[in-house]
């Protein structure tokens, strides 16, 4: 068992925090992408449970923590001006990339993500084009609203999913079951692979109008899509994007496929 165990502090429910406690899962992270990585960010080390695994990689390595009981116990393993103390969700990674003089270097995000907090944080991270590898933990229903390995084969497409797949491969690096962690979740948990892409067919310049018109594909999307386009774009044009792509205006937008809705917001920018 990883030493640090011994002495795990009190988890902060209000944090979303539960600390990882099963070798195998640590190890399986901490060495995911290490031979491509040229730097490591870790966001919400905690007590350091993989922080001393990263760090021992010998690679540059700075960590995002906002929990003010932990820096003491990350500096047992690693420099005091490595370890940032503040919440991610504020960080602007990009200038946090570049005061660090690592804007060329492969950057290898690793957290274990805070239930209540992970999806607004993978966001952030997948608008940071600085970032090319991530290995992230998430609950089981989060997990598969990214990658559809939890559930029945062709699971229904969603914005998440959409989202995440135009700008990275994704895979699955590992299932997690609330036992390895203290105190256990009420969930089961994943850990989530990803490689940048080096030309996604949305670019990352589009990100923010692509977001929005997947909420708006998505919105209801057991209904026919032709309808709830019609409710934020031009009528003719949606139309004429259907026509152009020969798809049925009565489909489903769950339906589709990652190619098809990329193509359809291509007709519709």
């Amino acid at each position: 068992m990883n030493n640090v165990n011994s002495k795990l502090p009190f988890a902060n429910k209000d944090l979303g925090q539960h600390f990882l406690r099963d070798d195998k899962v640590i190890n399986q992270i901490c060495n995911d992408l290490v031979n491509e990585a040229e730097a490591i960010i870790e966001v919400g080390p905690g007590p350091g449970i993989l922080t001393r695994n990263l760090h021992g990689h010998g690679k540059p390595f700075y960590v995002i923590e906002k929990d003010e009981r932990f820096p003491e116990l990350l500096r047992e393993f690693m420099p005091a001006e490595n370890i940032l103390l503040q919440d991610a969700l504020t960080v602007n990674l990009d200038e946090f990339i570049s005061t660090r003089d690592m804007d060329d270097k492969k950057i290898w995000l690793v957290s274990n993500l805070p239930y209540n907090v992970g999806v607004p944080l993978m966001i952030n991270f997948i608008q940071c084009e600085k970032i090319k590898y991530m290995t992230l933990m998430f609950q089981k229903e989060v997990a598969d609203k990214v990658i559809p390995f939890m559930t029945r084969e062709g699971k229904a497409m969603g914005s998440l999913m959409a989202l995440t797949q135009n700008y990275f491969d994704v895979k699955l690096l590992c299932k997690v079951p609330p036992g390895a962690f203290q105190p256990p979740p009420k969930v089961d948990s994943a850990v989530i692979s990803l490689s940048r892409k080096d030309n996604p067919e949305i670019p990352l310049s589009e990100f923010r109008k692509y977001e929005k018109y997947l909420r708006a594909v998505f919105l209801h999307k057991r209904k026919q899509l032709g309808k709830v386009l019609k409710a934020s774009f031009a009528s003719d044009k949606v139309e004429q994007a259907f026509i152009n792509l020969g798809i049925d205006k009565t489909v489903r937008a769950e339906a589709l496929g990652l190619d098809k809705i990329q193509a359809l917001y291509k007709e519709l920018k």
